[in-house]
């Protein structure tokens, strides 16, 4: 039963994206053999989320997996994603603390998920640190590489800071001195 239902997810997998009709077949069969597994639920999620844009439905999936297995980890980035997209912030949080206590999740990967829920919330600072945080977990060039994205994008959106007073001041006499001394 496991190979016929695992012939069935490579089969999804290898179509995802691009014929999603081979996809939707793939899975329900998969999900009509092993309506548990993990993987299969996952990317039904994933379905419903990414291409469907029906946040709840593919809630629902992972929800799914993750009272079949909180190990299922290939469960916790797209269900962060959905969360984050359908502005359910406060339980994407939660699920984010909660992962980074189980044994063997990537610590960065969570870490910069909590970096990008602190993003959508404008709190540039704090999504900072836990860029800083992902920094520090990360154990490979190419995500590091990501991290170094992000961290980028999300100083592009800080405000600007506005000069001090005694900065201001500082520079208006430096112009009135170089006027002086221009005439």
């Amino acid at each position: 039963m496991g190979t016929l239902t695992n012939n069935y997810i490579f089969k999804a997998l290898e179509n995802y994206p691009y014929d999603l009709e081979e996809v939707m077949e793939a899975l329900n069969y998969a999900l009509s053999a092993d309506d548990k597994n993990t993987m299969a639920l996952t990317l039904m999620g994933r379905m419903y989320a990414e291409k469907l844009y029906k946040y709840e439905e593919a809630i629902g999936y992972f929800k799914l997996a993750l009272a079949e297995d909180i190990r299922a980890f290939e469960v916790y980035t797209p269900y962060i994603n959905t969360l984050l997209w359908n502005e359910d912030y406060k339980e994407a949080e939660e699920f984010i603390d909660f992962g980074l206590t189980v044994k063997g999740s990537d610590k960065a990967l969570l870490y910069l998920k909590k970096a990008n829920l602190y993003e959508q919330l404008k709190d540039y600072e704090k999504a900072l640190t836990f860029i800083k945080l992902a920094k520090e977990y990360t154990f490979n060039s190419d995500f590091m590489v990501d991290v170094n994205l992000e961290k980028d994008r999300i100083k592009g959106k800080m405000p600007e800071k506005k000069k001090s007073k005694s900065l201001k001041n500082s520079s208006k006499s430096k112009k009135i001195k170089d006027n002086v001394k221009k005439l």
